[in-house]
């Protein structure tokens, strides 16, 4: 089974791909989610901490319309263009989870300019 979720909350996927898939297994997987306003279809105006709030926000919203919240998260991906970045983000990554924080992977890396920050996740449902 293979159920796909798409939340108008978040930015509508920009190639051949779903915001989120629920598998049989019960999980949401949302995929890799960048600092986009939903209503605008632009990246958030400012810096790190700006993108990783609508990141942040982006990846709850998808979690939420697949019936699950960041709470459940089971896995979380980060990306970012400068890992000195990576204070910034970890003190907003806390807002938005808490313990036991789900097992995450952080990685610099180029993505597509003006993009600072991508996360994907991996949400329990029960």
């Amino acid at each position: 089974m293979r159920e796909t979720v798409l939340s108008d909350n978040a930015p509508r996927p920009s190639g051949p791909f779903s915001q989120g898939i629920i598998t049989s297994g019960r999980q949401l997987w949302i995929s890799g989610q960048v600092g986009s306003d939903p209503k605008t279809k632009k990246v958030v105006p400012g810096g790190i901490e700006e993108q990783a709030v609508q990141v942040f926000e982006n990846v709850k919203a998808i979690a939420e319309a697949g019936g699950g919240s960041l709470q459940k998260a089971i896995r979380v991906g980060v990306y970012l263009t400068d890992i000195a970045n990576w204070a910034q983000m970890n003190e907003i990554y806390k807002r938005y989870f808490s313990e036991p924080f789900p097992v995450r992977t952080t990685i610099s890396c180029g993505l597509v300019s003006p993009y600072l920050i991508e996360v994907d996740a991996v949400i329990a449902l029960d």
